[in-house]
């Protein structure tokens, strides 16, 4: 499959985490191929530094970036309106793709002060409340699209969604792993939800890529650790193709294949082929929201 001829002309897409990394890699890309591109980071400073890149390596690029604190749902609901009003005043009355790009890696069981813990609010909860708020707009467009950044990580990883936001023991690589099974199970779901919309959703498993994920943690070993591994990583524009292709690709409208890697669809592992477990995480997910299921 080839990613070179694809066109988001005419088209608007929303990304989290875009101001390094694969989201700023799949920001650029979406801009490049002509989509209005939102970006959304945490730091005011550094999106505005994404931003001039965007514009300076794509000149002419449609790109706005707005600055939100992800771990916090009223943050997620303050951005959602924004976006709103950024495609009102761009002139589009639906939303292309969201691509729900940030994450975190949390050495602590740290909790945010609306009480759920980072991990799961970071990874899961704020691309799960910020589709369901930007849906009417994704159901608008002629082919909405949801891309997740899952990883491999979710593969032998299980959890008990009952539990969703409580912990006996708390273990870093632990928490990632169920976090992004958490990715793939919401794909699943939403899927099955919107079968009679034109919404398609899809997780993109982007291999090990050189990031500075693991370089936000407080504890040193662990920034010590990603930084010596995450040298053997490819560069972020390489999963970045992936995730503008199924942004752009009309014909996948059709696919039931919902998990990504390079182009290509990979099979997900057993528990993320769960229905139940995907419906199960869905309602405790949307009680943690406050959401009506």
């Amino acid at each position: 499959m080839d990613s070179s001829s694809l066109s988001m002309q005419g088209k608007s897409a929303v990304v989290t985490g875009a101001t390094a990394g694969i989201g700023l890699a799949s920001a650029s890309a979406l801009a490049r191929e002509g989509a209005l591109v939102i970006g959304v980071g945490r730091d005011a400073q550094r999106c505005a530094q994404a931003e001039a890149h965007i514009q300076h390596i794509v000149p002419g690029a449609r790109v706005r970036y707005l600055v939100a604190e992800l771990s916090l749902q009223r943050e997620v609901r303050r951005l959602a309106e924004e976006i709103h009003g950024v495609l009102d005043e761009e002139g589009f009355t639906h939303l292309d793709a969201l691509v729900n790009n940030a994450g975190i890696v949390s050495t602590h069981l740290d909790r945010t002060d609306e009480g759920i813990y980072l991990a799961l609010a970071v990874n899961h909860l704020a691309g799960f409340l910020l589709t369901h708020r930007l849906l009417p707009l994704l159901r608008a467009a002629p082919f909405g699209r949801v891309v997740t950044v899952s990883s491999a990580s979710h593969y032998r990883a299980i959890f008990n969604p009952k539990r969703l936001n409580e912990s006996i023991f708390y273990n870093v690589v632990w928490s990632y792993k169920i976090t992004k099974l958490m990715n793939v199970l919401f794909t699943y779901e939403l899927n099955r939800r919107e079968s009679a919309s034109a919404v398609r959703a899809f997780a993109v498993d982007p291999g090990l890529i050189n990031t500075k994920i693991g370089m936000k943690d407080r504890n040193w070993m662990v920034r010590l650790a990603w930084n010596v591994r995450r040298k053997g990583g490819r560069p972020p524009e390489v999963p970045a193709q992936t995730v503008l292709y199924l942004c752009a690709e009309e014909s996948l409208q059709t696919s039931t294949d919902y998990y990504w890697r390079d182009l290509a669809p990979k099979t997900p592992s057993r528990a993320a082929r769960r229905p139940n477990l995907a419906r199960e995480l869905w309602q405790a997910s949307a009680e943690l929201c406050g959401l009506k299921d």
